[in-house]
């Protein structure tokens, strides 16, 4: 199948016009057009409605997309591969990433590695926690970040980082004169969670539990699925939460909110990179795989259980 035909249609697709088709490939309009059409007439099906107000795919051309778009990828890893045997590492590394901790130490450790290696692109994909394996078994990622050890053969993971949670309180709450509280007192209080799949929560529900503790005892005042935005709501005085400490080092910094311990929790959990077993890994993923515990990196990876208050 002609690799121009199959990207022109790709871009045709994505933006539903041949012309910005056409400006994205620095080609002219008749060219994209053509280019679709001998497609079409190659697989024996028509990929767009043209008789519509405005261009849409048809059933057919809905179906082509995904693989076409996995097809341009593989292909363009292909050269990568090609390249980088010749002039060390490049090409483009797909992270997905589903934490919190994760968010925030990746970002830093991407760019050294760029730094180190500026042939290499690296895109960090944040996701929810149940989209990240599915994003690396389907090629969409390279690597995947979770907060859970993932059980599957086709799957190779390594620890990369351990993760401190911490229960937080605003400036002026009553716990803020204090160091520990029990686990019981906080039945008193508006809690703020994140969502249900969260890895925090699940670590805060299993902690309480060896309480007696469950969800439906906690004055559950809001649901949030973002860190940062349960910190600012903690911050202003709504409630209280238990978040990452790498969500929370800023605003414990300025002294917005503050952490307490919680007698008899352990609110650890590891963070895992994982990758596929069942694809071709390219040099970018491996040289990368290795370099998050280097020796060079130490400091960052022990952010997550530094000291915050």
């Amino acid at each position: 199948m002609d690799y121009q035909r199959l990207e022109s249609f790709l871009h045709a697709a994505e933006r539903l016009s041949f012309s910005e088709a056409a400006k994205q490939l620095h080609l002219t309009q008749p060219t994209i057009s053509r280019h679709i059409k001998l497609l079409e007439t190659e697989l024996g099906v028509e990929l767009f409605n043209r008789s519509a107000s405005r261009l849409q795919l048809t059933e057919a051309g809905r179906s082509l997309l995904p693989w076409a778009r996995k097809l341009i990828q593989d292909s363009n890893e292909l050269h990568e591969m090609a390249s980088s045997l010749q002039s060390g590492v490049v090409g483009h590394l797909r992270i997905a990433c589903s934490t919190t901790a994760g968010k925030y130490i990746l970002p830093q450790l991407a760019a050294r590695f760029c730094k180190l290696h500026p042939g290499v692109r690296v895109s960090i994909l944040a996701c929810t926690p149940d989209r990240a394996i599915p994003q690396l078994m389907g090629g969409e990622a390279n690597l995947a970040v979770v907060s859970y050890e993932p059980i599957d053969d086709s799957l190779e993971r390594q620890e990369f980082i351990e993760d401190l949670i911490t229960l937080i309180v605003p400036a002026n709450h009553q716990f803020a004169f204090r160091h520990t509280i029990e686990p019981e007192e906080l039945l008193n209080e508006n809690i703020i969670v994140r969502e249900s799949s969260s890895g925090t929560r699940q670590v805060m529900l299993t902690e309480l539990a060896k309480f007696d503790i469950s969800l439906d005892d906690l004055n559950v005042f809001l649901e949030l699925g973002n860190a940062e935005a349960i910190v600012r709501t903690v911050s202003a005085g709504y409630g209280v939460s238990f978040v990452s400490t790498l969500a929370s080092a800023c605003p414990l910094d300025r002294g917005n909110v503050l952490d307490i311990e919680v007698r008899g929790l352990n609110l650890r959990r590891t963070i895992y990179m994982v990758r596929n077993r069942l694809e071709a890994s390219n040099r970018a993923q491996e040289a990368f795989w290795s370099f998050v515990h280097d020796e060079s990196n130490i400091d960052l990876l022990r952010l997550s259980h530094s000291p915050t208050a």
